[in-house]
Order: structure tokens, then sequence, then C-alpha cells
């Protein structure tokens, strides 16, 4: 039930998955309205201090479902999978992990880039490691950004596939990511 089967997804899984979309929809849909502030916003200083938090929660959440991944076995493709349907899933995948990453990342060295840590929820700091380059957060903004849409777009193909793959091919793709099964 905790653990992947060869068959389904545990709730682990399920969990990691879940919780990683609704931070990254979040984080996407704050980021991409909290760029527009001003100053005399009472959002101003809150907005990035939120998205920070949660984006290094999620840094932490993604790390734990790689570590996990690693160590438990996904589920087998379904047989009515095509072979490239079975091929853009694992590049998808890894492409999705590795844009997590370089966003997080890359917000990391925005926020660290005046040399202060990031609280976190005002339950720990985060120490900056200190100044890489020049332009330090101009960069990794830039960077942030690109790979932010990157990430969103490919989320967006990714659950239509999902979709696909429930309504159109009727095949249970979509229903192993939702429901916890004893097989």
């Amino acid at each position: 039930m905790l653990l992947n089967t060869k068959k389904s997804y545990g709730l682990v899984a399920i969990l990691f998955h879940w919780l990683s979309a609704l931070a990254v929809i979040g984080l996407f849909a704050v980021g991409f309205w909290m760029v527009d502030l001003t100053y005399y916003s009472e959002w101003y200083k809150t907005a990035p201090y939120l998205h920070k938090s949660v984006g290094l929660i999620l840094l932490l959440l993604t790390l734990s479902r790689i570590f996990w991944r690693m160590f438990t076995p996904n589920p087998k493709s379904l047989a009515s999978h095509k072979r490239w349907e079975r091929s853009a899933g694992h590049i998808a995948h890894g492409v999705l992990y590795l844009l997590l990453l370089v966003i997080m990342v890359s917000g990391f060295l925005i926020s660290t880039a005046d040399d202060r840590g990031i609280w976190v929820f005002n339950w720990f700091e985060i120490p900056s490691l200190g100044v890489f380059m020049e332009d330090q957060a101009d960069i990794a903004g830039v960077i942030h950004q690109y790979a932010a849409y990157s990430l969103i777009g490919l989320v967006l193909i990714h659950a239509l596939g999902a979709l696909k793959h429930h309504f159109i091919d009727k095949d249970s793709t979509l229903l192993r990511i939702i429901k916890i099964k004893n097989d």
C-alpha cells in the first residue's frame, strides 16, 4: 500500500506526485503574478517570502522523491503503451526532474545574490553559499523564468497525455497515479 508494485503506485509515490503538482502550479501562478507587484503593494514582501519558502520545501520534496525513485521501482508500463509513448514518458519525466532542479537552484541563486540566507516560514534559515558570479541575480533570474515556462509547458503536455490515455485509449495510466490498489 505504501510502496509501488509492478502494477500500481503506492501511497508515497502518489503523495509525492500530487504535492509536487500542486506546489509547481501554485509557485508558477504566484511567480507570474508577483513580478508585476509594485513597492506599494501589500504583497510586495509577502509574495516573494511565501514563494521562496514553498520553493525550498518543494526542493526538499523533489530530492526526497528522486531518492525514493532510486530505491522503489516504478510500475511497469501497460502492455497497450506504444514503444514511442514509453520512451517519451521516460524522457519527459527526466526533463521534469531536471527542470525542477534548475528552477530551484536558480531561485536559490537569485534569492542569495545579496549574500543573505532564506528564511523558510520563519522556521529555519537556509544560509547563502555566497556569490558565485557577477550579476548573479539577473543571470539566475533569466534561467529561472525560462525554465519555469518550459516546466509549465511540459506539465501541460504531461497532463494532456494522461487525459489522452484515460479518455481516448481508455487505459488505467491516469488511474494508477490517483488510486491506491492492493495487488
